[in-house]
């Protein structure tokens, strides 16, 4: 009887061990932690923008969303392959702005339904806008207060650039 329960409790402990091991090895394969910045092992894209950052100030839940547009420039002398945008939270949206004005999009939060690829080619020298769109009604009447949001471009190579945007949202 005795050996009986020892050989149970090795196969479980076997059984737990294993599961271990095995949810630790899934997690070296992440590339990016959207909210935190450790993107791509915090690479630095070779494209630039003049302004990462920006503050609503105080918004109104009542008004609704609220829109800022990055500028993304490729300074490089070779193409650079935007090819995925992604945000922190499903209340913001983020459109990769073409030269032609029409926008691809709108990319959200990652684990929450399809995020599609940007591809597209920046060429050397060329900007393309990041339309950002904050939606202050998302988190519904308990959505008060400060609020912290990321987007994040990553390019072919894995290189990311990150755009941030805050706002005191008040009912």
């Amino acid at each position: 009887m005795k050996s009986n329960t020892l050989s149970i409790i090795a196969v479980i402990l076997v059984i737990f061990v294993g599961l271990f091991l095995w949810g630790y090895a899934g997690n070296g394969a992440t590339t990016a932690s959207v909210q935190g910045s450790t993107v791509a092992a915090n690479a630095a894209s070779g494209l630039t923008a003049p302004e990462k950052f920006y503050d609503f100030g105080t918004i109104s839940m009542k008004n609704g969303n609220v829109t800022k547009e990055f500028v993304v420039t490729n300074p490089t002398d070779k193409d650079v392959t935007a090819s995925t945008l992604v945000t922190s939270c499903m209340c913001t949206a983020a459109f990769f702005v073409l030269p032609d004005g029409s926008a691809k999009g709108p990319f959200g939060m990652p684990g929450m339904g399809s995020v599609p690829p940007v591809n597209d080619v920046i060429k050397a020298g060329e900007s393309r806008a990041i339309r950002v769109i904050y939606n202050p009604n998302a988190h519904g009447p308990a959505g008060v207060g400060q609020i912290d949001r990321f987007v994040t471009l990553t390019d072919a190579a894995g290189a990311a650039i990150e755009f941030e945007i805050k706002a005191l949202v008040t009912p």
